[in-house]
């Protein structure tokens, strides 16, 4: 078959994109029968050249789903080699017993490399984590390529679809029109825009003396209370605390329980009296 002539390298868009695509473009695309005889020598023998042919065969269409993406200001190779990396864990786990084409089994896998590699590189700071979250941000970025600010009835309508409080959409919708900001200013920056940078207005009050005699204050306070407490409990009180919380090698309930020939549940019981009592204490 024509596609085991490729060459390895393409399966990695370098600095010359344009030569890239027009390599892959010109790899033939298989047949039913030929994806059916690759998958099946994969799955049945792990024949991994079958592997090769189909990822090599298949590249053209990750080309096509990661300019889909071409608005997140992200470099296309990447993009591309992304998807890559999917459509190799696509076939991989393609079963051909599946019924359908290597290509609908894959979008999945190539989209899904894709957004991770946007949301880990889009932005210093992660502006999505959840699952609910990610769908989200893909979903507002789709909208906003026709669409200003969302209204009202824009974000309930959102908001319904993808089953999240109108809150989360115009959150999310902050987030994603928010940019990245140096702390410090550029060396190149002139002193009319310099001043923006958030060194010149965002204070440091680790070392302000007033806050430190504050702080010192408390911990002594704090510290003070906790022994007054301390010292109100009854001693086998103290020494469970002390043996829980304090010592070097804590002990267990079990330990505690035979070293006062009582069950594990009082001892848990006594621990937990204990610990009220000293919280009432430092509060009051």
């Amino acid at each position: 078959m024509s596609t085991s002539l490729q060459p390895v390298y393409a399966l990695a868009p370098g600095a010359n994109l344009e030569a890239y695509v027009h390599a892959v473009n010109g790899i033939p695309l298989l047949s039913v029968e030929q994806e059916r005889e690759l998958a099946e020598r994969l799955y049945y023998q792990q024949d991994l050249e079958a592997a090769r042919q189909m990822v090599l065969a298949h590249l053209r269409f990750v080309v096509h789903i990661a300019k889909s993406y071409a608005g997140y200001g992200l470099a296309q190779a990447d993009l591309i080699q992304e998807g890559n990396v999917g459509l190799m864990k696509a076939v991989k786990r393609f079963n051909p017993e599946m019924g359908v084409r290597l290509v609908s089994f894959a979008v999945h896998w190539i989209k899904a490399e894709i957004h991770e590699f946007i949301l880990r590189n889009w932005r210093i700071v992660k502006v999505a984590t959840t699952k609910a979250q990610r769908k989200l941000f893909f979903n507002l970025r789709g909208q906003k390529k026709k669409l200003a600010w969302l209204n009202n009835e824009e974000v309930n309508a959102v908001a319904q679809s993808l089953g999240v409080e109108a809150r989360e959409v115009r959150e999310m919708e902050s987030r994603l029109y928010g940019q990245d900001m140096a702390f410090d200013p550029g060396c190149d920056e002139d002193d009319d825009t310099a001043f923006q940078a958030p060194a010149h207005y965002l204070e440091d009050h680790r070392y302000d003396p007033a806050r430190q005699l504050e702080e010192a204050d408390w911990s002594d306070s704090a510290s003070g209370h906790l022994h007054e407490a301390l010292d109100k409990l009854d001693e086998r009180s103290r020494d469970i605390l002390y043996q829980r919380w304090l010592a070097e090698e804590k002990a267990t309930l079990h330990d505690l329980a035979a070293k006062y020939q009582v069950s594990a549940e009082r001892i848990r019981q006594l621990e937990k009296n204990a610990m009220n009592k000293l919280k009432g204490s430092i509060q009051a």
